[in-house]
């Protein structure tokens, strides 16, 4: 199954690393620069097919790729030579004026974000079906037995939040999507409490293993199982969906947190639950609880609907700036004392979650495989676009303030201060490389 999931996230990484250098690619072509090889993958390439002047390439690592121009890595060369009158040759890199190198290094970046934006509209325009849960709430000091904002906020389990600041909130997720982008940021948070409405306020904590902020809260699902899966624990002993769970080890069930409480006060969990009005009994023993259960909570699944085309773009849009704000406020956080071995992913956990994504959503449907894939795909080519956009050096944020600085002087830069400049962001690239792929190490690890 690892391998499934590894193929399939370099399959879906793969999609997104040639979306951004078709950009450069275009962009080259349209500005008058000469593309000499357009490969997807490093390493030699194990196919390789030459069309017209530009040879198309498939490396043998499939991870990344490029586009090569001609010229353009005689930059240092052609600075040296500057002064002495030294020319770059006619449809090179560095004979393209400093905009249009602009233009070709903006194109990569720019094109992930079109491409994100059409998945999105993609998705919106066809509709698809969410699973989610209710606004109702746990606290999390219930499971961990430590205080947490929820609770030094008055917070109660129970409650039903129904929105947060201005915005009204129906769902689970959208709790979530709220408090995760606003660590050490108080918000003012609307509950319904036994018919009375209440407003409280809270300020997230920033969770330094993942850069979210949290508050100690928890969903609220009623006892109702749904997906056994076969062969698992619970399909052993005789639960199936629809069941719903009233007792585990002698306590009350009133929702999944209440389950999760019991079954840490016993090795065998004994059950109680009822079936189309009838009560039963059963036992899981010590040895199944080892691994997983195999069932979930009854969710609350709704569909979008269809959008028209016009309505699916401007939706498509909209979600895609909203992720994109999304993925620059994450960025403040790499700088608030977080974990960084955590919340940085290198690229090999980068293609894991892909494939992950793709692998549980082809066991609940080919629609679902695709809807999260896409989703994710989305995610990451946003993410892409930002980190690209980054200024510093080799990547594309950093070149184009090299060539707005060069078309601003009219002449090229030192090639002195691009050594400082270039070394600096090469410490800044390798430090980041190094804490990602020491983080994918431990995240395996975890596994």
């Amino acid at each position: 199954m690892l391998i499934v999931k590894i193929a399939l996230g370099l399959f879906g990484l793969g999609i997104v690393v040639f979306v951004h250098e078709l950009g450069h690619f275009l962009a080259a072509r349209l500005v008058g620069i000469d593309v000499e090889a357009f490969s997807i993958g490093w390493g030699n390439p194990i196919i390789k097919k030459k069309i017209g002047s530009v040879e198309y390439r498939l490396g043998m690592f499939p991870i990344g790729g490029y586009c090569k121009m001609k010229g353009e890595n005689d930059y240092k060369e052609f600075c040296d030579n500057f002064d002495n009158g030294v020319k770059p040759q006619d449809g090179s890199y560095l004979a393209a004026s400093p905009p249009a190198r602009i233009l070709v290094s903006f194109a990569g970046p720019f094109f992930n974000l079109l491409f994100a934006i059409l998945l999105l509209s993609f998705l919106w325009g066809f509709g698809f079906e969410i699973n989610t849960l209710g606004n109702k709430i746990v606290l999390a000091s219930q499971i961990y037995g430590s205080s947490f904002p929820a609770d030094e906020a008055g917070l109660k389990t129970g409650d039903r939040i129904i929105a947060i600041g201005s915005k009204p909130v129906t769902y689970y997720h959208e709790i979530q999507e709220n408090i995760i982008l606003n660590p050490n940021k108080p918000l003012r948070i609307t509950v319904e409490r036994n018919g009375e409405i209440i407003t409280l306020n809270v300020t997230p904590a920033l969770d330094k293993s993942s850069g979210a902020g949290r508050i100690g809260v928890s969903f609220w699902a009623e006892p109702v199982i749904d997906n056994v899966k076969p062969q698992s624990a619970a399909s052993r002993a005789g639960l199936k969906n629809g069941d719903v769970i009233i007792s585990a080890n002698g306590y009350d069930v009133s929702n999944s947190v209440d389950f999760m409480t019991a079954r840490q006060d016993r090795q065998n969990l004994f059950i109680e639950y009822e079936r189309d009005g009838i009560r039963l009994k059963t036992e899981i023993s010590e040895e199944d609880l080892e691994g997983e259960l195999g069932f979930s909570w009854k969710s609350i699944q709704y569909h979008t609907g269809r959008l028209s085309i016009p309505a699916a773009v401007v939706k498509g849009f909209s979600e895609g700036y909203k992720t994109l704000v999304v993925s620059l406020k994450s960025l403040r956080l790499l700088f608030m004392g977080i974990d960084l071995t955590s919340a940085v992913s290198g690229p090999v956990r980068i293609t894991y979650m892909i494939g992950d994504m793709a692998a549980q959503g082809f066991g609940q449907g080919l629609g679902t495989a695709l809807r999260s894939t896409m989703e994710f795909l989305s995610l990451i080519s946003i993410a892409l676009c930002v980190m690209n956009l980054l200024p510093l050096p080799i990547i594309d944020g950093g070149m184009i303030i090299l060539f707005i600085i060069e078309w601003i002087r009219r002449k090229p830069i030192p090639p002195k201060a691009i050594s400082v400049f270039q070394n600096c962001g090469m410490v800044i690239i390798f430090g980041l490389l190094v804490l990602a792929v020491f983080g994918d190490i431990l995240f395996f690890i975890r596994q």
